[in-house]
Formats: structure tokens, sequence, C-alpha cells
């Protein structure tokens, strides 16, 4: 909080000062949603009649203030419950807040819960119309953005029939391509996008780079930690309803991953690392992964390494079509679940170049002192899209056994110890 009052006394002071503002794009300050909820149907009634209370009052969000400057982008993270999509309905204006005030600066469109601002018996074509209209275009925009709109969602055979008729996949395709093709200054996606298939999902994300490279502001709201780091420069933690932390990303999420982490060693939460395999994403994919393997810095296999020795890690890829710039990457996994070292080309600023259907690729990572803890882990290799935030394909090797002297904390220190005699003190 002491950061947004921070930025509250910025502002206040250049006013003062009559010197130039920063260009803020959305501003929010001290915002508050309360809910009403009555134990009976009737209860509402009285309480009108009667002026008196008959109601428990459910707070959603209490004291939220941040800025986003211009050009900016803003992640917002938190448990479920914690009253993300909440926040999300009064920046768009879809809630009214209970207190507090919202401030936007240039037009604003979002992506929020599944078909959410569609009519079921409207056609798709007949939507764009609707949707265009409350975002304030006129119907000349609208038949000008029209093709476009359809081209992206690739919706050309069904744009006439009822969204009804519509899978939940289709109806994010129209949705998105409404929010990002009317020319927004502000974007605001919610988790809708996770619906999609895995080339639509590519799409979305060359699309909200290439909004995030002309300026434009983006709210994002995501349980993808990685989809944080990479697309936001800061970030809002949300817990039950009230600012937990609020900052740059890198600290943010450190903070939010040791809140997780606890919480699934209580609850015995481990994640579904399968949950797209035989989801009939195979055509998506540009790349396969043929064979993961460790060796040791001279070429010998491993599967059993000493801690902060030097280690290779590779695969082989088959290129399945042609593709620009794919990313790769690799990871060590604990018991728990927890990545506790990994790289990735694109972090590395490694440029792969154009890569051809047919050809194969050997990927090699070297690692030096390795700093795990002795333990059992998980080495997983990947493929990317050439953004790096799209990962379709993974494999595993496990288990690799890392063995070596006891060390403390996570990590395995080289080490080296001097105890001197020194004179006494007089």
């Amino acid at each position: 909080m002491s950061s947004n009052r921070a930025c509250f006394s910025m502002r206040v002071f250049c006013h003062r000062r009559s010197l130039p503002l920063p260009m803020f794009r959305l501003e929010v300050f001290e915002l508050g949603k309360d809910y009403r909820f009555y134990e009976r149907p009737w209860h509402r009634l009285w309480e009108a009649v009667v002026r008196r209370p008959r109601h428990r009052l459910f707070t959603a969000l209490d004291d939220i203030s941040f800025s986003v400057i211009s050009g900016s982008s803003l992640g917002i993270i938190g448990d479920n419950g914690a009253g993300k999509s909440t926040l999300l309905k009064l920046l768009v204006g879809t809630l009214t807040p209970s207190r507090g005030q919202v401030r936007t600066f240039g037009r604003i469109t979002a992506l929020l819960e599944l078909g959410a601002g569609f009519h079921p018996d409207f056609t798709g074509r007949q939507n764009i119309f609707l949707n265009a209209a409350l975002l304030g275009l006129t119907p000349a925009d609208v038949r000008r953005l029209e093709p476009v709109i359809i081209d992206f969602a690739e919706l050309h055979d069904f744009i006439d029939r009822p969204i009804k008729s519509y899978s939940s996949g289709m109806v994010v395709r129209l949705a998105f391509s409404i929010a990002v093709s009317v020319d927004p200054d502000i974007l605001v996606i919610d988790e809708a996008l996770a619906v999609g298939d895995v080339a639509f999902q590519r799409k979305c994300i060359e699309r909200m780079l290439h909004f995030q490279a002309q300026g434009k502001t983006l709210i994002f709201c995501s349980h993808s930690m990685y989809h944080i780091q990479e697309l936001c420069h800061h970030v809002l933690w949300l817990h039950r309803g009230k600012t937990r932390m609020y900052g740059d990303v890198q600290d943010v999420l450190a903070a939010y991953e040791e809140h997780c982490n606890a919480r699934s060693r209580s609850a015995d939460l481990l994640p579904e690392e399968d949950a797209v395999e035989g989801a009939g994403l195979e055509l998506s994919r540009d790349c396969r992964i043929l064979s993961l393997w460790l060796e040791s810095a001279e070429g010998h296999p491993l599967s059993e390494i000493r801690s902060l020795d030097d280690v290779v890690v590779a695969m082989d890829v088959s290129v399945l079509k042609d593709v620009f710039n794919p990313q790769f990457g690799f990871a060590f996994v604990d018991p728990e679940e927890t990545i506790v070292a990994g790289a990735a080309t694109h972090h590395d600023n490694v440029t792969v170049g154009h890569c051809k259907a047919g050809q194969r690729l050997r990927i090699r990572l070297e690692i030096q002192a390795l700093p795990i803890r002795p333990g059992t882990y998980r080495l997983t290799g990947a493929v990317a899209e050439r953004g790096g935030l799209l990962w379709y394909e993974s494999k595993h090797l496990h288990p690799i056994r890392v063995i070596g002297q006891k060390t403390i904390g996570r990590m395995a220190l080289r080490r080296k110890w001097q105890v001197e005699t020194t004179s006494a003190q007089r």
C-alpha cells in the first residue's frame, strides 16, 4: 500500500507545482465492493419498508489502490475467491463499486468470463455489431472491422449461426477478436484464454505482444505465473479481498510462489502435469522432442550426479513444420513439483533462426557447478513457440539422483572454509 500512497502523493505534488503529470491509463483509489446476503427473499422487502437491516454484509474487495502507466502491463494474481474477477469487472464498469473510484483514460475492452457480453440467440455477426456498438463504434467502423474480426476468429462458416450453438472455444475466439480489433488503449484479460486450442492461443499471445509493442496497457489475470512473468511489469496480489502485495513482478511472484508451496504442502495439492496429454493438440505442434538425456562434461551418460559438478542436459528435437525461432528450455523439478533450477533460450537471448520441416536439432545446455542439494529430481525438457510463452511439448527424465555432502537450505554452495587464530583482545 505504501507504493500506492507514494504514487498518489507524487500526483498531488506535480499538480501543486504545475509540473506535467505522468501519463496514467488507469487509476484506482481505495476501491471496495460489498454484497448483501439475505436469508429469505422477503427480507429484502422487509428491509426496504421497515428501514432496518436484515442482511449479512460480505466484503469482496476492500481498500484497493494502484495506478498503471501508459505502456505498462499489470498482472493480477491470487487464490480462488480472492476477488480478482470482481476487480476486473469494476475496472471495466460492469460492476458498480460500493466505495472508491476507478479512472480510465482511453478506450477499454475486456475478455472476462466465457460468453460475457454476448446474446445467445444472436448470430456471431449480430454480436459483433452489438459489442462494437457498446464500445462506442459507429456502424461504418463496425462494417470496416467486421471482416478483420471474422478472419482472426476463423469463424467464416459459423458467423451467421446463433452464439448458443458455438463451442466454448469458438466463443473465446470471437470475444478475443472483437476485443483486440477495436484498437483499445487498455485491454483486460481474464483466464478465458485457457479454453482455446493451442494454435489460437499462439495467435492471441502474438497479438498481445504486438499490443504491448504499440505502447498500449494490458491488465492480465491468470493462474499461470510464467505468463504473468513474461507479459507483465508489475503484479497485484489479492488475498481475501485485500492487497497482499503490490510491486515488481519478480518480487511479488517469489512471495506468491512461497505462499502456494506452503499451502500445497499442507493440503497435498499437486498440479496435473499431464493435463494436455491426449487433448487432441498434436497438429498444433511445430516440433517434437525425440529424446532427453543428462551427461557429464566429458560426454558420459548420467543418471546420478553430484552437487556442484559440471553437467550437460541435452535433447534431440524433430521439426514437424517450418517454424521461425522456436524456444527451448530445461528444468529440474523436485518431488513437490517445484522448479528448483532451470533455463530457457529466450531468457539468454539465444536465437535459433528459421527451421525447416524435416530438420533435426540437438539442444545442449552446459551447466557449471549445478547448485542443487542432494535429493531426487525430474529433468524436464520443453519446446515453446517463438515468444516463449506457450510451451506445447515436453519430455521428462526421472528419477535423477543428486548426491553429495549435506547442506542447509534449497541450494548447494561451493564451499571453502578457513579458520584462523587471531591475537587475543586486550
